[in-house]
């Protein structure tokens, strides 16, 4: 291999670090913000779990994302180390212009359009039919969070259903979910990876009752019950006691998520470079993401959740609870699916549902407008610049 070669190597894994380095500070601070404004926990000790939360969900959760944009965008072709430099880059430059601008740039965004770009100027074939499933996902995304955070919202606010009853269901229903959660640390005979309740059922020869796996299903429910059990003797003791407990944990369970869901971001455009051209094993590359994605947590959360915590103290600890669930609920669907999402996508329209269930005036119509059309913009110019920026280099470099 040539010297160029290994030079290229070198600029696309310092580019995976700094996109991963973005995403440990932009993407993952938002789940732990409401219990920092429920002085659950201080901002360095959030901080501080972001960074080993988010690296351990990228370890263990983010290869199935991380192929999908890595080697299922574009057909026909490879990513070559340039190619994927040049994605990087574009990404994270959309991603710095978002942080300028004051309106989130979501990653998946920019880092889908620019791979697009650069696989399409390499020569390579559109992938209509991941596209067509990923938009399906993405269009589905702002209803979806939005509706689940304005109903979840407004149970929460009902005077017939008190935080002793409301506050432990949602606990049972996050706490089963986790009991499905696929890990790339659990072995599955079928696929790569499985779930605590699969290798429970595995392990006692998995008995199953008209097409049900019975130990799964029960271990899902003891899980609930548990989390449900324990949650509300948290609110009998103290209804904001119970909340603040909540909030802590649920936000250990979105940051891990948010990892998992955030890494192949970063570590997808170089895919093809080490399992392929380098032979290195998966967990490889998956390490220099979350590696990344640690370092952004500690060095750059700290500020961030600072800023974000003041606006959720004033959302409160029940509209806060109502935003977080539906992202832990969709980012577990994104990963399960091989989903590229913006976990800011999924967080702010999460916010805007249980700000309706409110009332409306809290919620800027306009700048949902344009922030909507921003993404729009992110998209179709992420891919106009990866196609044009990628040819450039390659002619400076005298690549074909």
């Amino acid at each position: 291999m040539s010297v160029v070669f290994w030079v290229l190597v070198a600029f696309a894994t310092i580019s995976c670090l700094f996109m991963a380095w973005s995403l440990g500070a932009n993407s993952n601070s938002p789940p732990f913000a409401p219990a920092i404004g429920a002085n659950a926990i201080s901002t360095m000790r959030a901080a501080l779990l972001i960074g080993i939360l988010a690296a351990a969900g990228a370890m263990t959760q983010g290869g199935a994302i991380s192929e999908t944009v890595g080697t299922n965008l574009i057909d026909g072709v490879s990513i070559t180390p340039l190619a994927a430099t040049t994605g990087l880059l574009v990404a994270a430059s959309f991603m710095a212009f978002g942080v300028y601008s004051g309106y989130p740039v979501p990653a998946a965004f920019a880092t889908t359009g620019a791979m697009v770009g650069v696989g399409l100027s390499l020569g390579g074939a559109a992938a209509f039919d991941t596209y067509s499933r990923i938009g399906t996902f993405w269009l589905l995304v702002p209803p979806t969070s939005g509706g689940l955070a304005y109903g979840t919202a407004r149970i929460l606010r009902r005077d017939d259903i008190p935080d002793t009853v409301g506050i432990p269901l949602l606990a049972a229903l996050v706490a089963g979910i986790l009991a499905n959660v696929r890990l790339g640390v659990i072995p599955h005979p079928e696929r790569a990876q499985g779930t605590a309740v699969e290798a429970l059922s595995v392990a006692v020869g998995r008995p199953v009752l008209v097409g049900i796996d019975v130990v799964a299903v029960l271990g899902t429910v003891l899980i609930a019950a548990a989390g449900f059990g324990f949650i509300r003797r948290r609110t009998q003791a103290s209804a904001e006691a119970g909340m603040r407990t909540f909030l802590l944990l649920l936000g250990s369970a979105v940051a891990f998520s948010s990892g998992g869901s955030q890494v192949g971001l970063a570590t997808g455009p170089l895919e093809n470079l080490y399992g392929v051209e380098l032979g290195l094993p998966g967990l490889a590359l998956l390490g220099v993401g979350a590696t990344g994605i640690l370092a952004g947590a500690w060095m750059g959360a700290p500020r961030l959740l600072q800023a974000t915590s003041r606006e959720y103290a004033q959302l409160g600890p029940r509209r806060s609870i109502a935003a977080l669930v539906p992202g832990f609920v969709i980012a577990q669907a994104a990963i399960a699916l091989g989903i590229p999402i913006s976990f800011n996508n999924i967080i702010i329209s999460g916010v805007i549902g249980g700000g309706l269930a409110a009332g409306a005036a809290g919620v800027s119509r306009r700048k949902i407008g344009v922030t909507t059309g921003f993404w729009v913009l992110t998209l179709g110019f992420s891919i106009g610049i990866g196609f044009g920026l990628y040819r450039l280099f390659a002619t400076a470099l005298g690549i074909r």
